[in-house]
Parts: structure tokens; C-alpha cells; sequence
């Protein structure tokens, strides 16, 4: 009798990963950044023998692996490198690398590009193989001028080893790499923006289709990948795709970079195993919140763009992209911003003169205003939208703008209301002094939806995001700031 074969017992605990399965040795700058410091610790390390082995052996591991692109978007990162492997048709194949990290809160890509250039170099050589490119253009930060210069410089030295160029590492595959850098627009950010950029335009996002893997940068098929997406690449192919997806949950795979900040007690960049769960990720690697977990007020667990988490829900959640989904919210660029509940020094947030009342009388709000929060979040995706899609450059102005609100405040909402990012940038205002109606709120609620999924990029989404998470979970502070705001200002009316 033949035995059934065993299965290995289902991945239930995450976290705690090992220093020997960390594939970013050098996140904190503790080692010499340059080619012969990158060499003592492994790159460069049989990347002939991985270039020969070929575009489906490559493409092979990398579907393997499960890794999902680590920009936000989280596309499988095989697949969406197999679509450049369509027949020659003339034009040569690029990649860009988008390595212009806007993100509020985000600076993993910063910090590979600062401390482990050459991981990013052998990564654009490895992917390029993958998808037959000719050459790669990494498009910086306008701001990152010291990560610029540290990876000009690496790429000088990977050119002068014979790593990159007609040769490339000696496999006869011939590949350059090209420093951009970019002017300090958020847009250009976006994958279709990022390549108007590089050829010279105004940074404005293209309607799709055309896709880049058919019409990319210079009219030719391009494939964008983030930073962190492809400097993962050597070492999945060194240690096999099988080795990179026993880390995390199904559909979840890998390791992964996390930026911790806010109210933590030790802020910090930290690889850490797919599928941690968020409590213990701040508590182990940023020290915890300050003032102790119960001093939690909320989280936003991916980048500005994603929906704000209460404590309740960070109690259990795990840091993947399906766990986050479920929880109403998104991984994005795994940026977690911590929020408590301190009482702050410094100036009120609504200086009693603002309603009247004299100057020598208590601030109306003085602990963390999570709502003058997500507010400063939607002015500053005001001020970098491009104008270029009617929902995120406008919402309608002037009186006729306050009428169709006011119309719109007298119950459900039966007509068109302005929609745009600007116009949601000038309610959240009114609603972080408390000078609204609770009414507003639905009507705020809607506008974001209006915008949501209507714009050609998805700046739009990442403005609206954050109100919906705000309304969805603090939706009594909302009311609580007007019922003060009205009861502050009828006081100092009859006084």
C-alpha cells in the first residue's frame, strides 16, 4: 500500500524574519555602498550565469516566487514582465524604473538607492534580461540629489567592471543603464507621467490604452517597475523562487520593506516578512507606540493614499495586500504613519478668537487631530494634482458652487454635487475648526466617491481614500467638532 504523499503543514504565525534571509544587507548605511563593499556582501554574484540561463528560466522564478509589484499596484510581477516577450517587431524594449518617491511617509526606495545602488543595478540588468530590454532609465526624486549622485557613481563603477555595457558581466547580452533625474512633481509618479517626463513633456498621465508594453517611453514597448520590485530580482534567481515564497501568506509572498513612522518611539526602515501582523511590527522593530499600545488612535498602513485604520482594527490585521483589503484599506507602499492620542504642546488647533471667544479661553481641541490630519493629506494632493482631469482641478467655485451644496444638504442627494479635490481640500477645512453641518458629512462622502475611479491616473483615488476612511471610522468626531464648534460660537454670540 502505497502511502499518500505528505503536505507541508499550512503557514499559520509571520514575522521574526531571520538576519541570513534578509536580502537588503545594507538598509542602514552601516557598510561600504560601493562596488567592492557590494561585492563582499553578494551582489553581483553569479549574475553571468543568470543572464545565460535565459528570459523563461528567469521569468520562470520570478512567477515562482509570488513576488507582486512592491509599488503600491501589487500586479504579479512575472506576468507583468512577460507581456514585453512578444515578437521583434523593430523597436527595442526598455525598462524605467520609477524611482520617484513621492509618497508621503515612504522612503524604502530612498534608502536602497543611498546604501545598495548596485542591488538596484544587478536588478535592472536581471529584469531587463527578463523582457529582451535594451536599457534601463532609472527616473530619481528631483530632491534625491545625494541618492542620484551615490547611484551615478555606482553605475560608473559597474561600466568600468564590465557589468554593464556591450558585455554585460561577460554573457554577451548588452545592456546600459541611464540616470533621470525628475523636477519634484508627485505625478510624475505616475508610470505614463514618469515617461512623458524622461522624454523631455510636461509631466501629465496618458490615457490607457495604449499601455507602456506596447507604447512606452520614445513610441517604444516599455515595461515600469518600482525600485524596490527590481533589486529583489538577483536574489530571487540566486536562492530560487521556492525560497522567496515560503516567506508570508498565500498570494502574499516575500519579504518586505517598511517605513515606520509618526508616533512611534524609535522611527525606522525595517525588512521584515510579508503577512507580519501591524501590532507587531511596531511594537518590535519601532519600539511601540508612544505611551503604550492602548495610547493608539489609528494607523495609516500604506502611504498617505491609503484608508486610515482605527486601534480596533490594528489589533489583528496582518501587513499584506489581501489582509489590508479586507480591512477597507491597502498596502500601498507599506508607509505605516502611527497616530495617538497624546495631548500636544504648542498652539491650539482652533485659537479661540477663531469663534469669538477671548483670548486667555481653552482651545477647543488640543490632543492629535486626526482630522486636521487627513486634511493637511488632501491639501497636499491638491496642490501636486496636474489639472489635467476635470474631477481632481476642480469642484464647482463661487456662489453656484454653494448652492448646488446647499441643495444638496436637504436630504438624500439627488443631483450632481461639485466633485473635485480642490472642492473636497476646502470642506475638510471648514470640518477640521468644526464649521459644518453634520449633513456635510454625507455629502463630503459622496463627492469622494464621485471622484474615485474618474480620473486617468489614480491621484484622484488617493485624495478620496483617505476622507472615506476618515468618515468611516471617525465619523463621531466629526459630529462631536461640530456639535463644539456651534455650542463655542452660540456662547460667544450671547456673551
Amino acid at each position: 500500500i502505497r502511502a499518500s504523499p505528505q503536505t507541508a503543514p499550512k503557514k499559520t504565525q509571520f514575522g521574526s524574519l531571520r538576519d541570513e534571509d534578509r536580502i537588503f544587507t545594507n538598509l542602514y548605511g552601516r557598510h561600504d555602498w560601493r562596488l567592492q563593499g557590494a561585492l563582499r556582501r553578494g551582489d553581483w554574484y553569479k549574475t553571468k550565469e543568470i543572464l545565460l540561463k535565459g528570459v523563461d528560466w528567469i521569468l520562470g522564478e520570478i512567477k515562482t516566487s509570488g513576488l507582486r509589484g512592491r509599488g503600491g499596484a501589487g500586479f504579479p510581477t512575472g506576468l507583468k514582465w512577460s507581456f514585453m516577450n512578444k515578437p521583434p517587431d523593430g523597436r527595442p524594449k526598455y525598462l524605467v524604473v520609477n524611482a520617484d518617491e513621492g509618497e508621503p511617509g515612504t522612503c524604502k526606495d530612498r534608502e536602497i538607492m543611498r546604501h545598495d545602488p548596485h542591488k538596484l543595478l544587478e536588478g535592472c540588468l536581471v529584469a531587463g534580461r527578463a523582457m529582451g530590454a535594451r536599457a534601463a532609465y532609472i527616473y530619481i526624486r528631483g530632491e534625491f540629489y545625494n541618492e542620484a549622485s551615490n547611484l551615478q557613481v555606482a553605475i560608473r563603477e559597474a561600466y568600468e567592471a564590465g557589468l554593464l555595457g556591450g558585455d554585460a558581466c561577460g554573457s554577451g547580452y548588452a545592456f546600459d543603464v541611464f540616470a533621470v533625474r525628475g523636477a519634484g512633481a508627485y505625478i510624475c509618479g505616475e508610470e505614463t507621467a514618469l515617461i512623458e517626463s524622461i522624454e523631455g513633456k510636461q509631466g501629465k498621465p496618458r490615457l490607457k490604452p495604449p499601455f507602456p508594453a506596447d507604447v512606452g517611453v520614445f513610441g517604444c514597448p516599455t515595461t515600469v517597475a518600482n525600485v524596490e520590485t527590481v533589486s529583489v530580482a538577483p536574489t530571487i534567481c540566486r536562492r530560487g523562487g521556492a525560497w522567496f515564497a515560503s516567506f508570508g501568506r498565500e498570494r502574499n509572498s516575500g519579504t518586505k520593506l517598511f517605513n515606520i513612522s509618526g508616533h512611534v518611539n524609535t522611527p525606522c526602515t525595517v525588512e521584515e516578512e510579508m503577512s507580519v501582523p501591524l501590532k507587531e511590527l511596531i511594537e518590535k522593530h519601532a519600539g511601540g507606540v508612544r505611551g503604550g499600545w492602548d495610547n493608539l488612535l489609528a494607523v495609516i498602513p500604506g502611504g498617505s493614499s491609503t484608508p486610515l485604520l482605527p486601534k480596533s482594527v490594528c489589533e489583528t490585521v496582518l501587513m499584506d495586500f489581501d489582509s489590508l483589503v479586507q480591512a477597507q484599506s491597502g498596502l500601498g507602499t507599506a508607509a505605516v504613519i502611527v497616530m495617538d492620542k497624546s495631548v500636544r504642546d504648542g498652539p491650539p488647533l482652533i485659537p479661540p478668537a477663531a469663534v469669538g471667544l477671548s483670548p486667555s479661553s481653552p482651545s477647543l481641541f488640543s490632543q492629535t487631530d486626526i482630522i486636521k490630519a487627513i486634511a493637511r493629506l488632501i491639501e497636499f494632493y491638491k496642490h501636486e494634482s496636474c489639472g489635467q482631469c476635470t474631477p481632481c482641478r476642480e469642484g464647482e467655485q463661487g456662489a453656484v458652487g454653494r448652492g448646488l451644496w446647499g441643495r444638496a444638504l436637504q436630504g438624500p442627494i439627488p443631483i450632481p454635487i461639485p466633485a473635485g479635490v480642490d472642492w473636497m481640500n476646502k470642506v475638510m477645512a471648514r470640518f477640521v475648526r468644526g464649521d459644518a453641518q453634520a449633513a456635510e458629512i454625507d455629502a463630503l462622502w459622496e463627492i469622494s466617491k464621485q471622484i474615485e475611479g474618474h480620473t486617468i491616473c489614480a491621484l484622484g483615488d488617493g485624495a478620496a481614500w483617505p476622507v472615506q476612511g476618515l468618515i468611516r471610522h471617525f465619523r463621531p468626531e466629526l459630529e462631536d467638532r461640530m456639535r463644539r464648534y456651534s455650542e463655542a460660537k452660540a456662547r460667544a454670540a450671547s456673551a
